[in-house]
């Protein structure tokens, strides 16, 4: 099942020994072989995924049923761990091939010196930074794990000089967690008033936006699950307390819920506020997309040319929005690329597009842009709602957050006296 990926540049490197990067070699080293950059970036789809187990499949069955296998394989990490492992596969093959070393299987002290080499490393021109921190690390090594563990393989990093050599780093570059800024209430208004001005070209952008930060904070919801969302996740109920308008987004697939097991649903209230409403953004969005499927770029045009978001701020007009009949089982993107110009276009944007979005913004505020993230509405929610008074459970309920560690964390920051006998020491 397995071979040698060894020494110099390997004639089967590109079975297992090397991956396709996909554009995205982030850490591969630049002064590589031509040769050898070529042979890295011709390799299978999926670090993941045997290869020659798979042609023992289509050799033994069929080459329908070889193609059906490897399809379920590849499904079985999210896009982003293959994206992360794929980088890190690629990294580590390099520097396997340009120290004579074996990369598949790899001999564990050969693992353990690359991740000290790689600890050791600080970004260039700034010497007093380290290029990766120990959760970078960690992961790398859980991505050579993985790749051996595809391969039939045992694991290298089980080996003590692994564990060892990754505890010391852990232990040597103790440092606090590099935490980005939450969004808070006043943030995210301040955001939503960077966004570009009603009509063309800058009106779509103007409602995607608006629902999209809206959404995030609102819904506690990680960047993935927003450019994940489709309309057919999205359905307009009622609040049978109080008869308002809200939506509920399905979100079939998670971090924490890879599988889609529990399918988490998240309720986004009616704001006070025409400005702050995620049900009415939605309602506007929604527009603008029907007349896109209905009449091209000519029909999104007219509709702008008549947008008066910026004149009637305070109007809600959810509680007679009924619902959109995007939701017709095409998985069509909520939140879809739009271009300066104005152009919708059919793919969903990324994850990493939302986090740039946030900095975006923050950015025409007048605010620090690497302090925020796309996890800053996440955190954000969190924050704010404690600030307001939620308990954990309430919190933890909407974030669907499993670890109450985690939501105290939020609460320390937003308060840090609260529940502190600190406050009772008389002085």
């Amino acid at each position: 099942m397995t071979g040698d990926t060894t020494r110099a540049v390997p004639p089967d490197v590109g079975h297992h020994g090397a991956v396709t990067t996909h554009g995205e070699p982030h850490e591969t080293t630049p002064d590589l072989p031509e040769p050898v950059r070529a042979r890295l970036e011709r390799g299978t789809p999926s670090v993941l995924v045997d290869t020659r187990a798979l042609e023992a499949v289509r050799r033994r069955f069929d080459a329908e049923q070889a193609h059906a296998l490897g399809r379920y394989l590849a499904a079985a990490q999210s896009a982003n761990t293959l994206r992360a492992y794929r980088s890190d596969w690629v990294a580590f093959t390099a520097w396997c091939l340009d120290q004579g070393r074996q990369s598949l299987p790899a001999d564990p002290v050969d693992v353990a010196v690359y991740l000290a080499a790689a600890a050791e490393a600080v970004r260039p021109g700034e010497p007093a930074r380290w290029a990766m921190a120990p959760a970078t690390l960690e992961r790398k090594a859980a991505a050579i794990a993985s790749v051996h563990g595809a391969h039939g393989l045992p694991s290298p990093t089980r080996a003590d000089v692994v564990r060892m050599t990754l505890r010391g780093i852990r232990r040597r570059r103790r440092a606090a967690p590099d935490r980005k800024r939450p969004v808070l209430l006043s943030t995210l208004e301040a955001l939503l008033d960077e966004r570009p001005a009603p009509g063309h070209p800058g009106g779509a952008a103007r409602r995607r936006d608006a629902l999209l930060l809206l959404a995030g904070f609102a819904g506690a919801l990680r960047r993935s699950e927003l450019a994940a969302l489709t309309f057919d996740d999205v359905a307009v109920d009622t609040d049978p307390r109080t008869g308002e308008p809200l939506l509920l987004v399905r979100l079939s697939v998670t971090k924490t819920d890879q599988e889609g097991r529990h399918q988490s649903q998240v309720a986004l209230p009616r704001g006070r506020r025409r400005g702050t409403c995620p049900v009415c953004a939605f309602a506007d969005w929604a527009d603008l997309l029907q007349a896109h499927r209905d009449g091209g770029a000519d029909r999104v045009r007219a509709l702008l040319a008549h947008d008066t978001d910026a004149q009637d701020p305070v109007g809600h007009r959810c509680h007679t929005y009924t619902g959109t009949d995007l939701a017709d089982g095409s998985a069509r993107p909520v939140f879809p690329a739009v271009d300066r110009h104005g152009t919708i276009r059919g793919r969903a944007v990324s994850d990493r597009a939302v986090a740039e979005l946030v900095k975006r913004y923050a950015r025409r505020a007048g605010l620090d842009p690497s302090v925020f993230s796309g996890h800053s509405l996440r955190s954000g929610f969190a924050t704010q709602a404690a600030l307001g008074g939620a308990s954990d459970r309430e919190i933890m309920r909407q974030g669907r957050w499993t670890n109450p560690r985690t939501v105290h964390g939020y609460i320390r920051i937003a308060n840090p006296l609260e529940d502190n006998a600190v406050t009772r020491l008389g002085l």
